[in-house]
């Protein structure tokens, strides 16, 4: 079992008594009681759900995803990466427009993922 409290943030793992529990929600008010002994964790990237949304997003997606995420227009983004358009980045997340090599290793450096997934 878990509890979490927002306000101040406060984590607790293990057995917990219900009298504990009845102190959090007085004291803080919204509590969080997380049962899940009987769930397995699992890693993300090991599941079929992520292999096939792996295998269904284009490196142009990915591209868009990553801009979006870093808070980079189209625009923004061609500058960084130094002789880019907002046009050629459009393209490029469109499909229109491969994504060569060289470029697929500037944006895994500025995102900081793995070239792969511009490949």
């Amino acid at each position: 079992m878990q509890v979490v409290v927002k306000r101040p943030h406060i984590k607790i793992e293990g057995e917990i008594s219900p009298e504990l529990i009845a102190f959090l929600k007085e004291r803080y008010g919204e509590v969080d009681v997380i049962e899940n002994q009987d769930e397995e964790l699992v890693e993300i990237m090991k599941t079929d759900w992520y292999r096939d949304i792996r295998s269904r997003t284009s490196p142009g997606e990915n591209l868009r995803i990553y801009r979006k995420l870093y808070g980079l227009s189209q625009r923004e983004l061609g500058l960084k990466l130094g002789r880019f358009t907002r046009q050629n980045i459009s393209n490029m997340e469109r499909g229109q427009r491969p994504v060569s090599k060289a470029v697929a290793k500037q944006l895994a450096e500025l995102f900081d993922v793995s070239v792969e997934k511009f490949i």
